[in-house]
């Protein structure tokens, strides 16, 4: 059915090609929709209720739980066949990265199951199944997406493309709600926080759709709210990896995959004490600058002012030494001469357009923070701080970009198997033999095989004990000459490959320095520390609406960067 008949090379490809297109087009709609519903709800549009859609999001889950079944009883069934792996795709530490945070999407279903049982009598009973819905939906993919999300699929591929289509967009559907439900947690904070800072005049009464009436333990109720909002962000971040991860699985769908041996690339924490070191100083200063702004911001005047001034500062000294590293990258890069690996791999490339596409929104903020600095008529003093950090968003972003670029297309070094490391073999004039541990000496097997040289060290007995008489002093000669040219040539290879483990070491360390730089800049906007929302300088030049708007499209791309930035360093410490 998949292939035309006549033309089986060309007329194959046809069929499938058209199976992606409209999978394609079914996942933009499915996607569509779900994103106008989820609009319509949020500005309160005539008949349209919570209700609605959630009951959407729980149709979309029960179906790909039921796909997903599928898929993974026909596995179980053909478990025999030798199926096709993109070694590229799924690496165990992103398995174990999205595990982690799918614990933590567990937990937040839990306080919603809590939630909606404190609030049942004015909450519809879709509150109460979406969350029993999700945690299921979360515990089968987490499981599928382990066992196959290697897999290159090569039957049953148009219906294949559907399911997983479909999947990719309800994960990018809960990723819009969940950004919704926060976001409208994060106004409500920071309508509060501009009443401190002067600014009550371009507010505006929002609302939380809070339920309406009393909760039945009023102590629980506090703690499921409050936590709920807390976990947010990792909910956030299960989503849209789930999606990634799912995305690959979707171009891999008939792929020709070219067998060869992946190596194994461990993450080691040899050799790169500098850059943990570094880096964990930046993560426990984030940390605690995020706990005193969020103490300090709001409770007055002055002490709002004192905490955007400490967050600019901290963030302007961090983004700075992080252009430095990546420059000295990039430096060490353009000394190299090492080809690129241009070779086909979709998860790649999709890493490669996430870091571009996601920058964009953090650059669309500082633009817009610049802007309304050079426009604005009054200047705070700790707006001023403002510029710097916005100016080094930008710069740090597109540097980090080249440099993650580069070093996932590098080929990684092979290291030659038939290098040995031996000691040079001293003979006396005597019959003894003495081994002097001066250097050691690097020898390439091959060569000497070649040449059809044996070098001293396996010959043993041979070099002390052939040599008497007249052929002594001539074979004494022959060696010594014969060492010393081999050992000019070794140590000249010995002092290239010490060079190279030096700029390797060096590049392992700065992956390492950023990879704990990005995750200590994640925190600040995910758990509510947001210049953007708080400073009141861009709500006054472009508006209250329009400048929030901005910021509610921007800032999720700005805040998934961050993590998805350091899951690729972690990649480049891992094959540098």
């Amino acid at each position: 059915m998949e292939q035309a008949a006549g033309c089986p090379a060309v007329g194959g490809s046809y069929p499938q090609k058209n199976a992606e297109i409209l999978s394609s087009q079914y996942g933009i709609n499915l996607f569509l929709a779900g994103l106008l519903l989820t609009f319509a709800w949020a500005v309160h549009a005539v008949g349209i209720s919570k209700s609605h859609l959630l009951s959407y999001l729980i149709t979309l889950m029960l179906i790909q739980l039921l796909w997903m079944l599928w898929y993974l009883c026909r596995s179980c069934t053909q478990r025999r066949l030798i199926r096709d792996k993109d070694t590229h795709a799924g690496a165990r530490w992103l398995k174990c990265g999205i595990t982690l945070f799918a614990v933590i999407t567990l937990i937040l279903d839990s306080f919603k199951i809590g939630y909606y049982i404190d609030f049942s009598n004015c909450l519809s009973p879709t509150e109460g199944i979406f969350p029993v819905t999700h945690a299921v939906h979360t515990i089968l993919q987490v499981y599928f997406l382990w066992c196959h999300a290697k897999d290159v699929i090569q039957s049953f591929k148009t219906l294949e493309r559907f399911g997983v289509i479909h999947s990719v967009f309800t994960n990018l559907l809960l990723w819009t709600n969940g950004v919704l439900t926060e976001s409208k947690h994060q106004l409500n904070e920071h309508k509060e926080r501009l009443i401190t800072l002067g600014f009550g005049n371009i507010t505006i009464v929002l609302d939380d759709h809070a339920p309406q009436c009393n909760c039945t333990t009023t102590t629980l109720c506090s703690v499921f709210s409050q936590g709920i909002y807390y976990l947010y962000p990792f909910n956030i971040e299960y989503h849209i990896l789930a999606s990634t991860m799912l995305y690959v699985l979707w171009k891999n769908i008939g792929r020709k995959v070219e067998h060869h041996q992946q190596n194994k690339t461990p993450f080691k924490f040899h050799g790169i004490t500098v850059g943990m070191i570094f880096g964990l100083i930046v993560l426990t200063s984030t940390i605690a600058i995020v706990v005193v702004y969020l103490i300090q911001i709001g409770g007055s005047k002055i002490k709002s002012e004192l905490a955007l001034t400490m967050f600019y500062l901290h963030a302007i000294f961090v983004l700075a030494l992080m252009c430095t590293a990546g420059v000295v990258a990039l430096l060490i890069y353009r000394l190299e001469d090492r080809s690129l690996d241009n070779s086909k791999n979709p998860a790649r490339k999709l890493d490669a357009e996430l870091l571009v596409g996601t920058a964009a929104g953090s650059w669309l903020l500082s633009w817009g923070s610049i802007l309304a600095i050079i426009c604005a008529q009054g200047h705070p003093k700790y707006t001023w701080y403002n510029l710097p950090y916005s100016v080094l968003v930008i710069i740090e972003k597109y540097i980090q970009n080249l440099f993650i670029i580069e070093s996932i297309h590098r080929e990684q070094e092979k290291v030659n198997e038939d290098i040995k490391t031996l000691r040079i073999v001293t003979i006396s004039r005597g019959s003894t033999l003495s081994l002097s541990p001066l250097y050691k000496e690097i020898y390439n097997g091959r060569a000497a095989r070649d040449s059809g040289d044996i070098p001293c060290l396996f010959k043993g007995s041979i070099c002390g004990r052939e040599n008497d008489g007249a052929g002594v002093a001539r074979e004494e000669m022959s060696q010594d000459n014969s060492l010393v040219m081999h050992s000019a040539s070794d140590f000249s290879f010995y002092s290239r490959n010490s060079v190279t483990n030096n700029k390797r070491r060096i590049l392992k360390n700065i992956a390492a320095f950023l990879f704990l730089c990005n995750l200590s800049l994640w925190i600040p906007p995910a758990f509510g520390c947001r210049p953007e929302y708080d400073n009141g300088l861009e709500e006054i030049v472009f508006g209250f609406e329009p400048w929030i708007i901005v910021v509610n499209l921007a800032m999720p791309f700005s805040i998934f960067y961050r993590m998805h930035s350091a899951a690729s360093l972690f990649e480049v410490n891992c094959k540098t």
